[in-house]
């Protein structure tokens, strides 16, 4: 004769620790895929002008589907025509207020813009609010150009 009672008791506890692990699991699955899907912050190099020996760049920063950012510190490098660095200058954008898109205005001194060939976003030096992490603001920045210089990461 088998004990049914025994073997019902054992069903019973596999899926009690089956739906236990499901509800640990399940907010930190949740939780990555939210990372994945972070809104991004898009940089548009919107325009460039010579201001005296310096390239005056005019950034559009659209924060439009993210949260509000007290710092965002770029690392941004310009490149002359033949690809060859030139000049580097760290950036604050911040303050960048919630689902707003704004305007910074920065000079990288000391070159033409006519001899920028090209500008990388090379790292995000500092980034607070929203996620948070340097490395979370660095993977949801995006970039474009509308200058007639490449900017890219």
């Amino acid at each position: 004769m088998i004990d049914r009672s025994f073997s019902s008791s054992r069903i019973g506890a596999a899926l009690v620790s089956g739906f236990v692990a499901m509800a640990l699991v399940g907010p930190a699955i949740a939780q990555e895929a939210g990372a994945e899907k972070a809104a991004p912050v898009k940089l548009q190099l919107n325009k460039t002008e010579s201001a005296g020996d310096a390239c005056r760049i005019t950034m559009v920063v659209d924060n439009s589907k993210g949260p509000a950012m007290k710092t965002f510190k770029v690392d941004l490098f310009a490149f002359d025509t033949d690809g060859v660095a030139q000049k580097r200058v760290a950036v604050e954008l911040a303050p960048i207020a919630s689902n707003k898109t704004s305007v910074k205005i920065f000079d990288f001194p000391g070159i033409a813009c006519g001899k920028v060939g090209r500008i990388l976003l090379n790292d995000v030096l500092a980034c607070d609010g929203g996620e948070g992490a340097r490395e979370t603001c660095l993977a949801r920045t995006e970039t474009e150009s509308k200058a007639g210089i490449s900017f890219d990461r």
